[in-house]
């Protein structure tokens, strides 16, 4: 098969990044089925007629590249049909809104609300520690992370990826800091999120939610309101640890946030996302119509003696376990457990004797409340 020679003019500088990221798009397999691809390409359907050749030729590949959909996104860090979209409307080729493949996802109840790739550890912590695209740094900061750190996780790009982190940040008012780690990411298409994450904590957007000097590519906050990226700067230290590749230095410093930490902020625009409310004081506990449990600590043996008994004060089966997991697992599995405080009695009870067994110290069953 002979191949023609093609002559190729180059693509004006506004048209030579959305035609390249089109390409790469059209090109890529998983592209193909995705959701992502999809959008951009229904958008782009609409180019004026003025549009460059070289982006229209991209989007006409493009979508002669797609096959049926099989899922709405993969989350990759950099996704080419969103960048060339977001490209071409800053351009105004495209009108803003016409499709937007990295649009809000819709938050779900709870913290946090909006997906990513993060790690939680506990919801009271004042600390968040991000590793920019290191997944490994974040995994090894939680693995030993103490009581300062609530969560830790990557940040791929400075607009999307900046629109979550703040809107999940936000959303605990007990996130006070932002500890900002690892090498910055600075791929071929100039994405800089450390550097505009820093440039929002000290400058803030303008009028069109652009990051006001920021040095990613194209760092404009689509999703977030002022009142929240106002909220996010008023009450939220970022710290500048970017290079730092050291789990124990960035802990070290999540430490030191920690013990300065102001306390939660003020709730948020549209309140936090998880409300805390106070445990009731305990009432008079229900008699289980499944029977009674009396815990023993056979100290000779080893051994958690378990006794069931009928209401009527019929004993009925009689449990040995080894600890207090299999000593609670086998009573459930036995249905000798109806009711939840209940259960939640008789772990405790359980925990207690085992403690018991291994400091050689004497075990008393507690009576339940009432």
């Amino acid at each position: 098969m002979s191949s023609v020679p093609v002559t190729i003019t180059p693509a004006p500088p506004a048209a030579a990044e959305p035609a390249a990221l089109l390409a790469e798009a059209a090109g890529a397999a998983k592209c193909a089925p995705c959701g992502c691809a999809h959008e951009a390409s229904a958008a782009l359907a609409a180019l004026p007629p003025g549009a460059p050749p070289a982006v229209r030729e991209a989007a006409r590949r493009l979508a002669a590249s797609l096959t049926g959909q099989r899922y709405p996104c993969l989350g990759c860090a950099v996704c080419w049909p969103a960048e060339a979209l977001a490209a071409l409307q800053e351009a105004g080729l495209v009108p803003e809104g016409a499709a937007c493949p990295a649009g809000p996802a819709v938050p779900r109840p709870g913290w946090p609300p909006l997906p990513g790739d993060y790690t939680v550890l506990r919801y009271t912590a004042p600390v968040a520690v991000c590793t920019l695209g290191e997944t490994g740094l974040a995994a090894a900061v939680a693995a030993e992370a103490g009581p300062a750190v609530a969560i830790t996780g990557t940040l791929t790009t400075e607009n999307l990826g900046i629109d979550r982190l703040v809107a999940n940040t936000i959303a605990n008012p007990h996130l006070r800091f932002v500890i900002v780690s690892g090498e910055e990411v600075a791929q071929r298409i100039g994405h800089h999120p450390g550097g505009s994450l820093l440039a929002l904590a000290a400058h803030g957007t303008d009028a069109n939610g652009r990051i006001v000097a920021a040095p990613g590519r194209r760092p404009r906050l689509r999703n977030l309101t002022p009142a929240q990226i106002a909220h996010f700067r008023a009450h939220v230290e970022v710290i500048d640890l970017i290079g730092g590749r050291d789990p124990a230095a960035i802990l070290a410093a999540a430490e030191e946030c920690a013990a300065r930490d102001p306390r939660p902020a003020p709730p948020p625009p549209g309140g936090p996302a998880v409300p805390v409310q106070r445990a009731a004081p305990a009432r008079r506990t229900i008699a289980d119509p499944a029977g009674y449990l009396v815990v023993h600590a056979d100290a000779a043996r080893r051994l958690l003696v378990i006794e069931h008994y009928r209401n009527d004060g019929l004993l009925t089966t009689v449990t040995e376990a080894a600890s207090a997991t299999d000593g609670y697992t086998s009573v459930l599995a036995a249905g000798l457990v109806s009711r939840l405080d209940h259960a939640a009695y008789l772990g405790r009870e359980l925990a207690r004797a085992e403690h018991a067994l291994a400091t050689g110290s004497r075990y008393r069953q507690d009576a339940a409340p009432g």
